[in-house]
């Protein structure tokens, strides 16, 4: 049996990351964008700047910047902010926004419409090499995360991020975190899948679930079938 890490929460609002060629259309040529406060993430922060995001049926005002400036724009909302702007959001890795919807983005000194880029984030946990390992974790696998507390459930789908360049936290949108009864910093216990919280050692399933990633269908796993 793997071992079982606790790690923190992090809740992610909404938010918008920008393209320099966006940041200068919205902001003001020339514009930099001005920090406000560092994220829990090495290099990463809020910035003082925000932006409208408008959809076909609704806007949603004052949506925070975060830098540095990326490649892409992209707007990461939650499900429920979807709903707002008239939008289906596809879950996606950050960054992975070939095929998504778009709309467009108001600031202060224009506007600008992006074809692609508007997305609910895919639940996952930034590791540093040292947690993974301990952890028996690798870059990119599918793990499942179970909380504590009156609305504990079982989270899955969540995928590993290992770089020397991230602290080990898990990040979930405000949508997530509310559901679970979670806040910033509450600890969650990362397992490699529902097996691994089951008494019973000797299940038939476990050789063949290691194998194969497939999903259990014993009655445990069904009656564990949260997140």
């Amino acid at each position: 049996m793997a071992e079982i890490i606790q790690i923190p929460v992090a809740l992610s609002n909404r938010h918008v990351h920008l393209s320099r060629p966006h940041v200068e259309a919205l902001f003001g040529e020339e514009h930099k964008l001005t920090p406000k406060y560092d994220l829990s993430q090495p290099g990463q922060f809020a910035c003082e700047e925000c932006v409208e995001v408008v959809g076909p049926k609704g806007a949603l005002k004052q949506v925070r910047v975060l830098g540095p400036e990326r490649r892409e724009s992209q707007a990461e909302l939650s499900i429920t902010d979807g709903y707002v702007l008239g939008v289906s959001l596809p879950v996606r890795q950050s960054g992975k926004i070939e095929g998504t919807p778009g709309g467009f983005l108001m600031g202060p000194k224009g506007a600008v419409k992006i074809e692609k880029g508007f997305i609910c984030a895919a639940r996952h946990i930034h590791f540093t090499p040292e947690d993974a390992k301990r952890g028996g974790i690798e870059n990119g696998q599918v793990l499942c995360v179970r909380t504590v507390g009156a609305r504990r459930v079982v989270f899955e789908e969540v995928i590993a991020r290992v770089s020397p360049d991230f602290d080990t936290e898990m990040h979930l949108d405000i949508d997530e975190g509310n559901a679970a009864g979670l806040k910033n910093g509450d600890l969650v216990e990362v397992i490699h899948g529902l097996c691994d919280l089951c008494n019973l050692l000797e299940c038939p399933l476990r050789e063949d679930v290691s194998q194969t990633g497939a999903r259990p269908y014993c009655s445990f796993a069904e009656s564990h079938r949260f997140g």
